[in-house]
């Protein structure tokens, strides 16, 4: 039972079952087609021999001449050599001439009565010491007067032994046919399946500390050779998400262990010795000021973390000029305090479909940025609609501007540019604001110069402006 499991014995056994019907039907086809071909040759042949007796007898003053009725040079002598048999009977059925080994079998009066009539035809007599013998009955006329009945017979040996031989050759060769189907239909299979068994050892050495196994079946331009690509590519694409998923496992325990250690580090010298007020006070304050790290990372992280397994949720209609309005009039005092100008060009009513509560932390973060790594000069917030059924927003600053080699890289989690933007925070942020724009079905793009500044370019889908204020 467990061979019958196989996958190359099953299709062996479909291939065989489907060949086997194939020759059965195909085998009673040829049989039977065989059958009536050779019948018909048979009956053609007693309806020309027939013609040939009834050409051969002996009319005379429009009586048949029995003294040489048959005569023996002539046609007859022929047939008779042939295995057919003659018999010249009387209008009523009697016997009157008869050639041949089968010539007191008996008469068949209906062929008789129906061959006066007027209707010659064929009729078949079963007997029991031969095989049955074919029989054509035709009238003998002259000048349109009825002088008697012939009968012209041949056996039927011959086509049943040739039939007989047919069905041999079939029972012979459909087994033949079956055996050397069902091997070739196992043979193709375990040809057909063997890069499945490849797929199939190169997965059972697959595990999660180990994903570089890879099948590489090239040159394959088929069903089995696609499959295998795909197997590979799928293989790369895990590869690379548990790397990510090590790599990000590794950065978080890394950025949540500086804060506890910081936090543990003041605590231990703080217990050393009876301290001031003014020193425990100063304690708590780093303690407070650690634990608004730890909050903040701790919330990074769980928003990445359920971003990668949040479901598609419906959003609503967000007009984007007053949140950008909105949320640079917040963060207003904040530049002004390092004594930056934030300008704002937005063309009014811009809507699109997101989450507005995702739309203001991306906006923050983005804001925020550009203030904190911009020392002199200006931030610009721009909106406006384009050309392409979509609205474009741009926040610029006139800061230290990424490194080149560091700008590919800036989305990327807690990757950090040390010489430029990142000398603060977990290099979460930019990771967040990517997911954010993303998840509403838009694009962001940065560019940068050193000690120019940087631009962050955002596309989004645009929906109709008649939206009324109420309905937002």
């Amino acid at each position: 039972m467990k061979l019958l499991n196989t996958l190359r014995v099953r299709f062996a056994l479909w291939t065989a079952g489907l060949m086997l019907i194939v020759l059965v039907l195909f085998g009673t086809f040829v049989y039977f087609s065989m059958h009536q071909g050779l019948a018909n040759s048979i009956d053609d042949s007693l309806r020309l021999s027939t013609s040939q007796a009834i050409a051969a007898v002996n009319i005379e003053n429009g009586q048949i001449n029995f003294s040489d009725s048959l005569p023996e040079g002539s046609g007859v002598a022929d047939l008779q050599e042939r295995g057919f048999t003659i018999r010249i009977l009387s209008l009523n059925g009697d016997l009157l001439q008869a050639v041949g080994p089968y010539r007191n079998i008996s008469i068949d009066l209906l062929s008789i009565k129906n061959a006066v009539a007027g209707e010659p035809g064929f009729s078949t007599i079963s007997l029991s010491d031969s095989d049955p013998v074919r029989i054509y009955t035709a009238p003998i006329t002259n000048d349109q007067h009825l002088l008697g009945v012939v009968q012209v017979m041949q056996s039927l040996e011959d086509l049943y032994a040739t039939l007989k031989q047919l069905l041999i050759i079939l029972l012979i060769s459909i087994p033949i046919l079956l055996i050397v189907s069902a091997v070739s239909g196992y043979y193709l299979a375990a040809r057909a399946l063997s890069p499945i068994d490849e797929i199939t050892q190169t997965a059972q050495r697959i595990s999660t500390e180990d994903l570089s196994a890879r099948l590489n079946l090239h040159g394959i331009d088929d069903e089995i050779g696609r499959l295998a690509m795909t197997f590979d590519n799928m293989l790369s694409r895990l590869e690379d998400g548990f790397k990510r998923e090590r790599q990000f496992t590794s950065d978080a325990s890394h950025e949540l262990r500086t804060p506890l250690t910081a936090m543990q580090a003041i605590l231990h010298v703080t217990r050393q010795r009876k301290r001031s007020p003014e020193e425990y006070e100063a304690a708590l304050d780093d303690l407070s000021e650690e634990m608004d790290r730890l909050r903040a990372l701790t919330e990074d992280l769980l928003y990445i973390a359920r971003g990668d397994m949040r479901p598609t949720m419906p959003h609503e209609v967000v007009n984007l000029s007053n949140l950008l309005t909105d949320i640079s009039e917040s963060l207003q005092p904040m530049a002004e305090f390092k004594g930056l100008q934030l300008k704002q060009n937005i063309q009014s009513n811009l809507y699109i479909k997101g989450d507005s509560d995702a739309l203001i932390r991306a906006f923050v973060n983005l804001l925020d940025n550009a203030i904190k790594y911009t020392n002199e000069g200006e931030i610009k917030v721009n909106a406006m609609r384009d050309t392409n059924e979509s609205l474009q927003v741009t926040i610029s600053d006139t800061g230290r501007g990424i490194p080149p080699e560091h700008l590919p890289h800036i989305f990327e989690r807690f990757y950090r540019v040390d010489e430029s933007r990142a000398t603060q925070g977990f290099g979460l942020g930019l990771a967040i604001v990517q997911e954010i724009v993303q998840t509403q079905n838009g694009i962001i793009e940065a560019s940068s110069q050193v000690g120019s500044g940087t631009v962050f370019r955002l596309s989004f889908p645009m929906i109709e402006d008649t939206i009324q204020e109420s309905e937002i």
